[in-house]
C-alpha cells in the first residue's frame, strides 16, 4: 500500500487542502487504514470528479480507492455485475457494452468510480424513467468505523443513508448492480433549436416514455427575447434491427475515441465573457432547426467531456464552481428568475444543462427530486460570486428545492435542513453508527454531516 501526503482538490480545482492519502490495494489494507485513522478522520476518495470538497479531508487521511478495481463477475441470465469500488463506469461500460449490457444510469463522465456514483448518488439523462444510481444497486458492502464489513441491501436504514451519504457512513468496498440489455453501442438522436426558456421546458415536458434519454444546453448569456434560449437532445438506443446486415457483427463494439492532452485543447483562462458568449452563439446558430435519427456512439453521446479532458482549464487559475439545483413542477418561475439573474449579470456560465427530474430515490441526501434541475459552472474568481450563489441558495431554498451537495464547495449550513428534509435521521444514523466520527470530509465539517 502506497502512503503520500498531497495537496487535494475537487474537480473545479478549488480550496486545495493537504491529507494524507493511503492507496490500498486489498479489503484488509483498507480496514487497516479506517482502524488506524488519525483524529482528524478519513474519507474514501475515487477519480476526483466531484466538484466540490466531499473528497477532501484537511490534516485527515484520504483512501484512494482506485487501486480496488476488479470486476469480479457478470450474470448474463440475471443481468448484473459485481466489482470492486474503484471500478470506473467507462471500464464497466467497455467490458459489459460487448457482453450486450449497459448501464442503467450513467452521469455526464464515464470518469467516476463505482464508489462514487453510489456516495453520490449519479443521475443521468434518463432520470424520469431510470432514476438515480441507487435503484439499480441490488446490495453492497461496506466497511464502517469499527473496521467490519457488512453487506449492505435496499430497504434498510443504511442504504438509505449511504446512497448519496458522499461517504460518511463508511467505506464502499464493492457493489453488485443492476444492467439493461442492449444489442447495440449506437444512439439514435434527435436535436432541436428552442428560441427561449419556455420554448426549452415545453420541448422537455413533451418526451413521452419512448425517449427515456432528454436534456438541453441552455445559453446562459443570451438576453432580451432570447434568454434561456437552447438546444434540445434526445436519444434512445438503437435496436439491432435498425441496422444494415453488414453493421450487426460489430454492432456491441465499443469504441471510445481518442483522449487528446489537456494542455492542447483548452489554453488556462481563455473563455471569459465575450468567448463564451461567441462559443454559445456558434452553437445556437449551427444546430439545425430540427434534426432526426442521427447515429452516435455510446460515449459520444453520454460523455462528451471525456474527450476534452482540458475544458475546465479555460476557467483561469482560480478554477471553477458548479452550481446546480432542483425545483418541483409548478416552481418555473423560480428556474426563470435564476436564469433572468444571471443573464443579466453577464455571468460568463458554461456548460449549463437543463434536465427533467423523475421520484426521489431511497437516498436520504440523494440529490434528484420530481421536477427541473439545472446545473451550470461559473469561474471561481467572478468578482461577487459568493453573493450571487448565496441569493440563488435562498431562492432555491425557498421554493421547495435543493442544491447538489456533490457539487458543492460553499453552501452556508443553515439552509441545509430545509433542502434536505432526512436530515435529522442522517446524523442520528451517522451518530449511532460512527460516534467517534472516523468517516469526515471538509464537506462534512463545513456542513455539519
Amino acid at each position: 500500500m502506497s502512503v503520500d501526503t498531497v495537496s487535494l482538490t475537487g474537480w473545479g480545482r478549488t480550496s486545495p487542502t493537504a491529507a494524507l492519502r493511503f492507496r490500498p490495494r486489498t479489503y484488509e489494507e483498507a480496514a487497516a487504514v479506517v482502524r488506524g485513522r488519525g483524529p482528524r478522520g478519513v474519507v474514501a476518495r475515487g477519480l476526483g470528479r466531484a466538484h466540490g470538497d466531499a473528497a477532501q479531508n484537511a490534516g485527515g487521511s484520504v483512501l484512494d480507492m482506485t487501486a480496488l478495481d476488479r470486476i469480479r463477475s457478470v450474470d448474463a441470465v440475471a443481468g448484473t455485475v459485481v466489482c470492486d469500488a474503484g471500478v470506473s463506469l467507462r471500464r464497466l461500460l467497455a467490458t459489459l457494452l460487448p457482453l450486450g449490457w449497459f448501464l442503467p444510469v450513467t452521469p455526464a463522465t464515464g470518469h467516476v468510480t463505482v464508489g462514487g456514483a453510489i456516495g453520490s448518488d449519479v443521475h443521468g439523462r434518463n432520470h424520469r424513467t431510470a432514476g438515480s444510481f441507487a435503484r439499480h444497486v441490488r446490495s453492497l458492502e461496506l466497511l464502517t468505523a469499527d473496521g467490519e464489513v457488512r453487506t449492505v441491501l435496499p430497504g434498510t436504514d443504511l442504504f438509505g443513508a449511504t446512497l448519496g451519504g458522499l461517504g460518511l457512513t463508511g467505506v464502499v468496498l464493492s457493489a453488485t448492480l443492476g444492467l439493461r440489455p442492449v444489442t447495440t453501442s449506437l444512439m439514435s438522436v434527435d436535436t432541436a433549436r428552442a428560441a427561449d426558456l419556455d420554448g426549452v421546458l415545453a420541448r422537455l415536458a413533451a418526451c413521452g416514455d419512448g425517449t427515456p434519454y432528454a436534456a438541453a444546453w441552455i445559453d446562459l448569456l443570451a438576453r432580451g427575447r432570447s434568454t434561456g434560449r437552447g438546444v434540445v437532445t434526445r436519444g434512445e438506443h438503437v435496436p439491432l434491427d435498425a441496422l444494415p446486415a453488414h453493421a450487426r457483427r460489430t454492432a456491441l463494439t465499443f469504441r471510445p475515441g481518442p483522449v487528446p492532452s489537456a494542455r492542447a485543447l483548452v489554453p488556462e483562462g481563455l473563455l471569459g465573457r465575450a468567448p463564451t458568449a461567441l462559443l454559445n452563439e456558434l452553437r445556437h446558430r449551427g444546430t439545425p432547426a430540427v434534426r432526426t435519427r442521427q447515429p452516435q456512439r455510446i460515449p459520444a453521446f453520454f460523455h462528451p467531456l471525456d474527450s476534452a479532458p482540458g475544458w475546465s482549464r479555460g476557467r483561469g487559475r482560480a478554477g471553477s464552481v458548479q452550481y446546480q439545483f432542483t425545483v418541483g413542477h409548478g416552481q418555473e418561475e423560480t428556474l426563470h428568475r435564476i436564469v433572468r439573474q444571471l443573464t443579466v449579470r453577464r455571468c460568463p456560465a458554461f456548460h449549463a444543462v437543463l434536465k427533467r427530474f423523475g421520484e426521489s430515490g431511497p437516498g436520504w441526501l440523494s440529490f434528484p427530486a420530481p421536477g427541473w434541475t439545472l446545473s451550470f459552472g461559473l469561474p471561481a474568481g467572478l468578482p461577487g460570486l459568493a453573493r450571487l450563489l448565496d441569493v440563488l441558495d435562498e431562492e432555491v431554498a425557498a421554493a421547495g428545492g435543493r442544491v447538489c451537495l456533490a457539487k458543492d464547495a460553499r453552501l452556508r449550513p443553515g439552509l441545509l435542513a430545509a433542502m434536505y428534509p432526512r436530515l435529522p435521521e442522517f446524523r442520528a444514523l451517522r451518530g449511532e453508527l460512527d460516534p467517534e466520527g472516523a468517516f469526515r470530509s471538509d464537506l462534512s465539517r463545513r456542513l455539519v454531516l
